[in-house]
């Protein structure tokens, strides 16, 4: 199973009205359960830096199955997997990168959001997510 074109839509522009209602602008990416970009966004006036970090949030949640924050947590110094990040061609272990699962739970993509806070990127994420879940 893995998310749709239209599953893809309804995620970004639900992340799209989320950043609108906090006030940011944002990059959004979309990835397949193979971890391949399947939708993308990039709001007019989103930093052009974040462009890639969203899409390597999104990858990163989709390599491991689980928030990019979760993940932060983990690589401390001292942590299980400190130094992931260089791992795969450079992951993201900050928040703004969640799994999205289908109705019977099965890890169908991931979103990464990036350009604001990571608390901001966060809960722009969890609205694409929603959207789908």
């Amino acid at each position: 199973m893995t998310i749709t074109l239209e599953q893809a839509q309804q995620a970004i522009e639900a992340a799209k009205q989320k950043s609108i209602e906090i006030g940011t602008l944002m990059n959004i990416a979309i990835v397949d359960s193979g971890a391949n970009l399947a939708a993308f966004a990039r709001q007019e006036g989103a930093w052009l830096g974040s462009i890639d970090i969203s899409i390597r949030k999104a990858k990163t949640a989709r390599y491991f199955d689980m928030p990019t924050g979760e993940i932060g947590k983990l690589s401390q110094p001292g942590g299980p997997l400190y130094n992931i990040e260089h791992s795969n061609g450079g992951l993201i272990s900050f928040p703004g990168g969640i799994p999205i699962k289908n109705a019977e739970g099965t890890i169908i993509g991931a979103i990464g959001v990036s350009g604001s806070t990571v608390e901001n990127d966060h809960t722009v994420a969890q609205a694409g997510v929603e959207a789908i879940s």
